[in-house]
């Protein structure tokens, strides 16, 4: 923190109460002295919050412990930081305000407000609290959502709301963050600077563990016409919604996509798979204004629509075969692939999991509680799939962008400490034996710094009783309830991030009121219709797809070249590392052979991610040795391009003799047709004239032969970012 704003912030000080109480009554440590430190970044990770502290004194980051900080200044080191008989002269004043040296430097001035208020709270002999304190309940941010001209400044002011109904403006005492500083910027005095790109980001205002947002739009200058809206195609309640965002920015949509486009990105969004040339003839060939829906409900009845989502469910749950053994993980993974095909409930599905129990060598889906041993463990499990909320911070501090704080953590956690165990812990990798886990009364978590017993609850939800019966079977009915404000949003933003390319909230698991929705209306809306259908994942996935919003053109216009985050146009993806080799296959007519696996499976039925792939791997298939949820890494790389050009055994698979290649040139098809063949097969779609052109002239070169022609035209087509890419 700068000298100047420092100074800023204490003049502001001058003019803002700093107390909910009475004018008679003193300052206390909690509500008065913390926030004056923690503005002043004390307990920064960087300064005496870091873990061994600094020269010997140590804070809880963010003030999340008050206790131990208030022992930290006043008692340890037998009281040495406080002076009481002459207080200006306490280590508590003479380091921040540098008139000893101090490694922070200068953290506030001699006589300043903050100096004033320590001076005070020292001679008025430390109170930890005041007789009339009252406990800091919320916060809130004003403006709270606001459209600003591009270079406009505006003041936030921030006000906390305490439980005795007292209101105290904050806004010199909170701490100040931009999600986009390229939208907008914000100073440690909570003064918006918005720069001169339209869009959109939230300014966040924290406090003493409470956290705000202020949302700043930033329209763009030119005025689309409300007739460009109006004239759009609606097909669901999804487009509607999204037109508003645009409409509000200055977003037109991009066209919508051909049927070539449309077959193509379907087919690898629901189920993984490119379509075969037979079947994009036919559609091309369709004039039913409704043969898109149809083909997605087509879609979504074919096998291959459990395999494909079963990889990606497996990449949040699946387990370390090194750790829990090769039979649990299967076992897991086939559970999966079987509730997929029944297209089972997706409360159902995760109230089984949570509440799983039985023999690791019988029952699947107990083996998440295999690899997560430890009720500390599995709590963050939980809450990142099941509510998407990322509270592994509060393990050992209170969330620092969120309301999460340690007896949040550990009191979900406490809904997972009455499993019990026999048998076998860690497996041997292929042949360990059985181990059995059940729930019986029984086992209790602590509070690591309170020793405190800690209560099952849910967090921001109800307490459970513990001797009222297994507590996961509570805390699953009150998760997987219509109403409950985390699960149907979880799932759906998770699916439209799939689908979409990027969720409503971004990342899909970090759902905070920090990092708000582009869209609040529409992923409520989604939740909304979810929970109403009885959470069928089938039925989400048709909506998203069967929206005129998913079917827009991956092509910009000039409006919104730039939008990477309102979904005014389809985002380019590249493919799964699954589907990338499954369509490697499909083009080329040969299929991957798998350790352990029937002929002819396909790479989205492997269960065990250490079954041998280089492919796979260049295309970063998710380590297994990581902890669930395994983020992919969904980025383009100078391996898989070498990996693609130069390859061995994919152009094995290229000249194969009883390969798509060999199989066309061997045909009493022309050369034109072999080219249309291929392109159908590889971007469901025609060449136009230059494609062609390009292509047939291969045929023509020197030493060439059909196959030989027909091979390198393949091989051109796979080393194309439009086969790599969906789009």
């Amino acid at each position: 923190m700068s000298p100047a704003r420092l100074n800023a912030a204490a003049l502001l000080l001058i003019l803002i109460p700093l107390s909910v109480r009475a004018e008679d009554q003193g300052p206390s440590f909690v509500n008065d002295v913390l926030p004056v430190l923690s503005k002043a970044g004390c307990n920064a990770g960087s300064c005496h919050a870091k873990p061994d502290g600094q020269n010997g004194f140590k804070l809880s980051v963010f003030a999340f412990d008050p206790k131990s900080d208030y022992r930290a200044i006043v008692k340890d080191d037998r009281g040495r930081r406080i002076f009481p008989a002459a207080p200006q002269e306490s280590l508590l004043l003479l380091k921040p305000t540098h008139t000893i040296e101090h490694g922070g430097g200068e953290r506030f001035k001699v006589g300043s407000a903050p100096y004033e208020l320590i001076k005070r709270w020292i001679e008025q002999g430390m109170p930890y609290r005041q007789p009339q304190d009252a406990d800091l309940v919320a916060i809130s941010v004003s403006p709270s959502e606001q459209s600003y001209k591009k270079k406009a400044n505006q003041q936030l002011q921030v006000i906390a709301r305490y439980s005795d109904g007292s209101n105290r403006d904050v806004t010199a005492l909170a701490d100040y963050f931009s999600n986009d500083k390229e939208i907008a910027r914000v100073s440690e005095a909570g003064a918006v600077s918005v720069g001169d790109l339209p869009g959109e980001t939230v300014i966040i205002a924290r406090f003493m563990g409470q956290v705000a947002i202020s949302r700043i739009t930033v329209p763009a200058e030119r005025v689309l016409p409300d007739s460009l809206y109006a004239a759009l195609p609606v097909n669901n309640f999804i487009d509607p919604l999204v037109y508003a965002r645009l409409k509000k920015l200055g977003l037109a949509p991009s066209e919508t996509c051909s049927d070539s486009e449309f077959i193509r990105r379907a087919s690898l969004d629901a189920i993984g798979v490119l379509p075969a040339p037979d079947r994009v003839r036919k559609f091309l060939d369709d004039r039913d204004p409704d043969k898109r829906q149809k083909l997605v409900d087509e879609l979504l009845a074919r096998p291959a629509y459990a395999d494909y989502w079963a990889t990606k469910f497996a990449d949040l749950l699946r387990p370390n075969s090194l750790r829990v053994g090769v039979k649990p993980v299967y076992l897991l993974n086939q559970w999966l692939r079987q509730s997929l095909r029944e297209n089972k409930p997706y409360d159902q599905l995760v109230r089984e999991l949570l509440t799983a129990q039985g023999s690791t060598h019988r029952d699947g889906p107990v083996a998440i509680f295999r690899d997560r041993r430890e009720p500390q463990d599995i709590a963050p499990l939980v809450s990142q799939i099941f509510m998407g909320v990322r509270i592994e911070c509060a393990k050992c501090h209170h969330h620092p962008n969120e309301k999460w704080s340690q007896n949040d953590y550990y009191q979900l956690a406490a809904v997972f400490a009455q499993l019990h165990r026999k048998g076998q812990g860690i497996s041997a990798p292929i042949s360990g034996e059985a181990e059995f886990i059940w729930y019986a009364p029984g086992g209790e978590v602590r509070h690591p710094l309170t020793n405190e017993l800690m209560p099952p609850k849910a967090p921001d939800g109800p307490a459970f009783d513990a001797k009222a019966g297994d507590p996961r079977i509570a805390f699953a009915n009150w998760l997987t309830a219509p109403d409950n404000p985390f699960f149907a949003r979880a799932i759906a933003n998770r699916v439209w991030g799939e689908i979409m390319g990027r969720g409503i909230v971004d990342p899909v698991d970090d759902l905070r009121a920090s990092n708000p929705p582009t869209n609040e209306a529409l992923l409520d809306a989604l939740a909304k219709d979810f929970a109403s259908h009885g959470f069928d994942l089938k039925h989400l996935v048709r909506t998203i797809l069967c929206s005129r919003v998913y079917q827009e053109s991956s092509e910009p216009n000039e409006t919104n070249i730039a939008d990477i985050r309102n979904f005014a146009r389809s985002y380019r993806r590249r493919l799964p590392a699954e589907v990338m080799l499954d369509a490697v296959c499909d083009l080329t007519g040969v299929a991957e052979t798998f350790e352990g696996l029937a002929p002819g499976s396909r790479a989205v039925q492997t269960w065990n991610n250490k079954l041998d792939s280089p492919f796979l791997d260049a295309f970063s298939r998710p380590n297994s040795s990581a902890d669930p949820p395994c983020e992919r890494d969904r980025g383009t790389s100078i391996v898989q391009a070498l990996h693609l050009m130069n390859s061995p055994k994919l152009q094995a698979k290229i000249s194969d003799a009883k390969g798509r290649a060999a199989q066309l040139a061997a045909s009493d098809l022309s050369t034109t047709q072999i080219v249309q063949d291929l392109y159908l097969a590889a971007y469901a779609r025609l060449p136009d004239r230059d494609e062609l052109s390009a292509a047939t002239s291969a045929f023509n070169e020197p030493g060439a032969t059909r196959q030989s022609a027909t091979e390198d035209v393949m091989w051109a087509l796979i080393n194309s970012a439009e086969f790599v890419l969906n789009h």
